[in-house]
């Protein structure tokens, strides 16, 4: 017993460890009489025997071979550590953690499109999550002619099949073909169903696939950004007016050259049609405004009904036109034995005669805006006609 205490006591570990590792196998070596299991977290450790799984330990920690590993080992429970030799085992640590890949397409994938006979060329990028699901399965298929296996070998069996899968989802549910994005989470989802069928071989599972974005060709995504920004704007002409004058700020349109004469001339006549437009809508209000103040605050406005001897007698006492319209307005009614023309001189040349040629009189104020009358046959100040 004092041998086998004075003996090298082993530590069976993981030594490689690596992130992006999945497994690494602990073999080729004794596990000799007082030697150390140590687990540590994410990691499960699987002892080996001619390729059957003996048993498989979890719990992380430091454990003595001897009396904490060989009583729950299968068919090694009755093994004893030989004087001369030890126990010769694999142990092959596993890594439990959800891996994370980066994915993205090597070569654009033709979609089948009506508008393009050759199809649209697409390129494609995101993420993918899986972990290993069946020990069985992936010693079988993997662990048993591997030492290691790493999340690379994983990526390169993911993308071999990727761009088929892509062309399959894509034509199936991208219902807009120019706007993938839509139908992303949709084209995900069927991909990892299938992806899930294909790793499911080796012991693995898809947990996850994501599609971040849609990639396509220069040309075809000019194409679409013109016509988004057409959309924005709504309006072809004032489309072209920016356009204009990005490219005079940018210099692409520079002065000296007939394009450089048409663009400011297509500028001025564009600049001048819109300051000829306001100017006629305001002048409009304007209008209306006025009209509708006089109609609802002016009732004097409307011609004066008296006889022409009221309206020409200020004129004859010598005033002036300016006197003739309040004394139209304001003297009472003559009595009824008065004269009924006044024996005043004739109306200076300068004021127009006391009655328009069509038998009507001339209003003091005009009817559509108010402005006082000077006896014009038109109003000075909005045009309408008063005889």
């Amino acid at each position: 017993m004092g041998f086998f205490r004075n003996q090298f006591a082993n530590v069976v570990e993981w030594e490689e460890f690596r992130d992006d590792m999945i497994f690494w196998k602990w073999s080729n070596r004794e596990i000799k009489k007082g030697s150390k299991l140590i687990i540590r977290s994410g990691q499960d450790a699987i002892f080996i025997d001619n390729g059957k799984i003996e048993g498989i330990f979890k719990d992380e920690g430091e454990f003595n071979i001897e009396s904490d590993i060989v009583p729950f080992l299968s068919t090694l429970k009755g093994f004893k550590f030989g004087f001369n030799s030890g126990m010769r085992v694999e142990v092959l640590f596993v890594n439990t953690k959800e891996f994370t890949v980066k994915w993205g397409t090597q070569n654009p994938v033709l979609i089948p499109t009506p508008q393009l006979p050759g199809g649209m060329p697409i390129r494609a990028n995101g993420t993918f999550n899986f972990k290993v699901h069946d020990y069985v399965t992936l010693i079988d298929k993997i662990a048993g002619i591997k030492p290691s296996y790493l999340v690379e070998d994983v990526k390169l069996r993911i993308t071999s099949v990727l761009d088929q899968l892509l062309m399959k989802w894509i034509s199936r549910e991208g219902k807009d073909m120019f706007n993938l994005q839509a139908n992303a989470a949709d084209i995900a989802r069927g991909i990892r169903e299938d992806l899930d069928m294909q790793v499911m071989d080796d012991g693995l599972t898809i947990t996850g696939f994501q599609v971040m974005s849609f990639n396509y060709p220069k040309e075809i995504q000019d194409m679409i950004t013109k016509t988004a920004s057409h959309e924005m704007i709504g309006n072809l002409s004032k489309y072209q007016q920016i356009s204009l004058t990005d490219g005079i700020a940018s210099g692409k349109v520079q002065g000296g050259g007939a394009a450089a004469d048409m663009a400011s001339m297509m500028m001025g006549m564009n600049l001048a049609n819109e300051m000829l437009k306001n100017m006629n809508q305001n002048q409009s209000q304007s209008q209306n405004q006025n009209q509708n103040q006089n109609q609802a605050g002016n009732p004097s406005s409307k011609p004066a009904a008296g006889n022409h001897g009221e309206s020409a007698a200020p004129s004859a006492a010598g005033k002036g036109p300016e006197s003739a319209a309040p004394s139209a307005q304001s003297a009472p009614p003559a009595p009824s034995a008065a004269p009924s023309a006044p024996s005043a001189p004739p109306v200076p040349s300068t004021s127009p005669a006391p009655s328009a040629p069509e038998g009507g009189k001339r209003p003091n104020f005009c009817p559509n805006c108010g402005t006082k009358n000077e006896g014009a046959n038109f109003c000075p100040n909005c045009g309408q006609k008063l005889a």
